[in-house]
């Protein structure tokens, strides 16, 4: 498997550059990646806005050689077009028959939960907390290429109205935690160091 991690938008609701902000002892991005260890081959991040930052992350996060998996960094010239171009630009990447996609700032989904969802049967699998679909999902193969195929103004979810969906329910409100604003980063850390730093 390999997971595409999205890090391309202009955080412009945190009013902070969201995917450095410090999350225990790791910016937000290395928690996000993390919970692709031991599942994933690759980790493609996408880039747009300020990329130079996320490249200084990554080497960062490499450096330490800590994890299984390689860190991909691509670069996404068009990533004022919105997400799914940045999609488009991370799924021109996967070789695997199967892989992930998530916001770069969903640090708080739980390792038990990837697995779920890793493990779970069907073209698309989307993790659910008390009915909510939330991140990371998983597509196959069939599903990549359709989004290759699609217009680039289109957006992701007309691509998954094509194709039947596996919701599966997960005891893990972090599939439905990002960090879009400043009040967001503030209860992501205090749900951080409540259920993650123990």
């Amino acid at each position: 498997m390999e997971a595409i991690v999205l890090a391309a938008g202009y955080s412009s609701r945190a009013k902070a550059f969201k995917m450095t902000l410090p999350l225990g002892q790791m910016s937000v991005l290395e928690q996000t990646i993390l919970k692709f260890d031991g599942l994933c081959s690759r980790v493609i991040v996408v880039a747009g806005f300020q990329a130079e930052i996320i490249q200084e992350e990554i080497a960062k996060i490499s450096s330490k050689n800590a994890y299984s998996f390689q860190i991909k960094f691509v670069y996404n010239e068009n990533f004022d077009q919105g997400m799914f171009t940045s999609i488009q630009k991370g799924c021109n990447e996967i070789k695997a028959t199967s892989f992930f996609i998530t916001p770069g700032d969903c640090p708080l989904v739980k390792k038990e939960t990837l697995q779920l969802i890793a493990d779970h049967k069907g073209n698309i699998v989307i993790p659910s907390f008390h009915y909510k679909g939330g991140h990371p999902i998983k597509l196959l193969k069939e599903v990549k290429q359709k989004i290759l195929e699609t217009d680039p103004e289109s957006n992701l979810r007309v691509v998954l109205n094509g194709f039947e969906k596996e919701y599966i329910n997960v005891d893990d409100p972090g599939i439905l935690m990002d960090v879009d604003t400043k009040e967001d980063y503030q209860r992501a850390v205090q749900y951080y160091h409540d259920y993650f730093s123990k």
